[in-house]
This record gives structure tokens, C-alpha cells and sequence, in this order.
């Protein structure tokens, strides 16, 4: 049964204006699933039983662009050459929706995509955020949050007693579209199958050289220690070394960390989330730096070895995969408005988790919290208002929400101060 997906939309529009639609996201995100319902021909280049398309290719490869349009190029990346054919050929038919590409990597030679300007719509999918997987209502929308609607509603499915567990399940077993209906400990062990290609087979063919997948995997582990904060590389090479310390210089371990970590960010397994500079009131040092995250948390859970059972005895743990799992949801939802998922911090240790950053200069401030206590609450809402009074208003805009996002109960506004309180399970697009 196919779940509809936020970026079905997306396609369907940049389908009739572009002349050509390239999606791009993790293996198994389901961009095939999205792209099958609309593509009138589908040609998939990592069909090695296919004789047609090895002697199409070997040949020549204009011969896959024929049939009926759109026609879906899926793991387009197989065979880069094909990025100029599609662009001459949307040049030549000078209609729009003609092709669909798909790609679950980016080609080491990104010259030949900037051609693409004018003829192609990007679109990045994620693994499903949980309005789509079926474990939100979206009774909350941010699109309405950004119109200046109230959170308004219970989570009716919401038990007090089990809403931690029920949170672990969602981190460990993650939003990959294959995964949603398996038991989670079966989820679980396809989330470290996963990983285990990734490292095995993936990182060296984006790489072009010989990765030691041992090497691989500290680095994963390592990014998983440090979900949803601002470690860097250094922290990361750090990590290589202890659990290698015999393996060269700490120039060298640094060197292992960066480049396994940009193969990561080719295969589009690793989403970093970049820091909001702000027009301040006063002169305040804002951290540049970016937060690290897996495009999926049950990715750094997998990395970690972690069941649903053992992390909520770990609410440390649990807390910043609870914040990466809303970071991949907030940016699944805020992608059809163009907005940008960011966070801040400043030297005063003042933060909000997440802002979402529109084009046309609104934005929102938002702190994700595990707890719902009142406590919990008053002090994440204190937070978000010395920010926004921090902020020159006239320069970056008001706030057009700000937002404290639970792990379950009742979605609010506060009268005291304007914040909303929301439920993960009632957030959606």
C-alpha cells in the first residue's frame, strides 16, 4: 500500500513546470514508490538482470529516453552521462514533464550539473517524517502555525505511561517506507543491515578508493554519540583514534573522519543543520557551527546498537534522538515552503533547537522537549521569549511562532507568554 508523501506534490508541480523533475535522497526513502505514479516510462539503471539497458548503454544511451513521458531514469547516477542527454533532449522537445530522475548519490563530478539550470527541479526527499508514516495526526500544520493559526487538540492516542517507549519505538525504527509496518526489532536489524552496505560497499564506490569499513563504522558510531550537537570533526577524529589508536598521526585520523564523513553526505545518510545568524539587539558571539545529524535518527541508533527497550533507560540519549527525529519531520515539512532548518546558540548559552526559516523572511523558534512537565515547559518557553526579544525585530522580522514540542498530551497556546505547545504526534506538514 503506497502512503502518500509530502514531496508527491512537489513532483507533480515541478512536472509541469520544468522539463525535467530530479529527485534526490537516501537509498530506500521510497523516491522510486513517488515516481512510479507519475512517470509514463520507467527505466531502472541498477536493473542488472536487464540485458536492454547494459546494451543500451554500452551503445548508446539516447535510447532510454524514449517512450511515453515522463519518463523515470531511476539511480540516474549509474550513468552520469545521461544528465546532458536529458538536458539536450528537454532543450529539443521544449515541453515540460518529460523526465524524471532519481538518485540516491551525487556524482563526483558535479560540473556537468550545472548546466541543468532552467530545465531541471530539484527535490530532496527524506526517509517519511511521522505525519506520513501514520504515527501523527497533522492535526497541527505548520503551515498553519506560520498564518497565525493556535495549537489547538489532544493527542487522543497519547498514554502518559508508555509515551516514552512509544517515542524509542519511533527513533528505532525510523521512517524508512519498508520498515514501517515490521515489528521495531525488525526494523531495527534492517536499520544495521543498512548501515553495514553502506560501509561495506557504498562509501568506497562513492569514495572511487579502498575505505576500511572498520574505519567506516567508528566514524558512524562517533556521529551517533553526537546526534543533534555541535561536535566537529576534530571530535570525530578523536573518536577514530581511541578506538584505533596505533593507525598514524592525528592529522591522519582527522583526514579519515572528514572524507568518510563527505561519502556520507553524497549517499545523503548525513544531514547537517546549519546555525542562524540573526540580527541581535546587543553584540552577542553567535556559534557558526552546524549540528550534526543521520538523515534518519534509527540510523544513529542502529550505529549505537541501542533497542527501544534499553533507550528509555537513557533519557539523555533518547532526548537528543528525540530532537534529530523532529528535525527530520520539521524539515519534511517545511520543504514545500522553501524554509530552512537551522539552529541557534550563542556564547550566553542561550538556544532554540530548531528555527525554520522561510524565503520571504519569517521565521519560528522552536525547543523540543522529551518531558511535558509544567516545569519543563515554562523553562524551554523562557528560553524562546529572551530570544525573541533578543532579536532586532527590525531587521530579521518578527517571530511568526514560537514553539515547544513535546512528546505528547495537549497542543496549546500559552496565555502567559504566546507559545505554542505541540505534540510530535499531532505535527504535520
Amino acid at each position: 500500500m503506497y502512503r502518500p508523501r509530502v514531496v508527491d506534490e512537489e513532483i507533480s508541480d515541478g512536472l509541469q513546470t520544468a522539463g525535467a523533475v530530479l529527485v534526490e535522497g537516501p537509498k530506500a526513502c521510497g523516491k522510486t514508490s513517488s515516481a512510479h505514479r507519475v512517470a509514463g516510462t520507467r527505466v531502472h539503471l541498477d536493473d542488472v538482470a536487464d540485458p536492454r539497458i547494459t546494451a543500451a548503454l554500452e551503445v548508446d544511451p539516447s535510447l532510454l529516453l524514449r517512450g511515453e513521458a515522463p519518463v523515470l531514469l531511476d539511480e540516474w547516477q549509474l550513468a552520469p552521462d545521461l544528465w546532458n542527454l536529458v538536458r539536450r533532449e528537454v532543450d529539443r522537445r521544449e515541453h515540460p514533464g518529460q523526465f524524471i530522475l532519481t538518485g540516491s548519490s551525487t556524482p563526483d563530478d558535479d560540473i556537468r550539473r550545472h548546466s541543468g539550470a532552467g530545465r531541471f527541479t530539484i527535490i530532496e526527499m527524506r526517509p517519511m517524517a511521522l505525519a506520513e508514516s501514520g504515527h501523527s495526526s497533522g492535526e497541527v500544520s505548520l503551515v498553519g502555525l506560520f498564518d497565525g493559526a493556535d495549537a489547538d487538540g489532544y493527542d487522543s492516542a497519547w498514554n502518559p505511561t508508555d509515551a516514552v517507549h512509544e517515542i524509542a519505538e519511533r527513533v528505532v525504527g525510523g521512517g524508512w517506507p519498508t520498515n514501517v509496518d515490521k515489528p521495531v526489532r525488525a526494523a531495527a536489524r534492517a536499520n544495521r543491515d543498512y548501515l553495514d552496505i553502506i560501509r561495506n560497499y557504498d562509501i568506497p564506490q562513492v569514495s572511487r578508493i579502498r575505505r576500511d569499513p572498520d574505519k567506516a563504522w567508528r566514524v558512524m558510531r562517533s556521529l551517533a554519540r553526537n546526534v543533534a550537537t555541535l561536535a566537529g570533526d576534530a571530535t570525530i577524529a578523536r573518536d577514530v583514534r581511541e578506538g584505533d589508536p596505533d593507525s598514524g598521526a592525528d592529522a591522519t585520523h582527522r583526514a579519515t573522519a572528514t572524507e568518510h564523513l563527505d561519502a556520507m553526505r553524497r549517499l545523503r545518510i548525513v544531514e547537517d543543520q546549519p546555525a542562524w545568524s540573526p540580527h541581535l539587539r546587543s553584540r552577542t558571539r553567535v556559534a557558526s557551527r552546524s549540528k550534526r545529524h543521520f538523515v534518519d535518527p534509527a540510523l544513529a541508533a542502529a550505529a549505537l546498537g541501542i533497542h527501544a527497550g534499553p533507550l528509555t533507560e537513557d533519557l539523555q540519549t533518547l532526548g537528543f534522538l528525540f530532537e534529530s527525529l523532529v528535525t527530520r519531520d520539521l524539515r519534511v515539512y517545511a520543504q514545500p515552503l522553501g524554509g530552512r532548518v537551522l539552529h541557534y546558540r550563542d556564547e550566553r548559552g542561550l538556544e532554540a533547537d530548531v528555527v525554520v526559516e522561510l524565503p520571504d523572511g519569517r521565521w519560528a523558534a522552536i525547543e523540543v522537549k522529551l518531558g511535558s512537565r509544567p516545569e519543563t515547559i515554562d523553562r524551554a518557553a523562557h528560553g524562546l521569549t529572551t530570544l525573541r526579544d533578543k532579536v532586532d525585530t527590525s531587521r530579521s522580522g518578527e517571530p511568526a511562532f514560537a514553539a515547544v514540542i513535546t512528546n505528547g498530551g495537549i497542543a496549546y497556546r500559552r496565555r502567559e507568554d504566546g507559545v505554542h505547545v505541540i505534540p510530535v504526534r499531532m505535527l504535520g506538514p
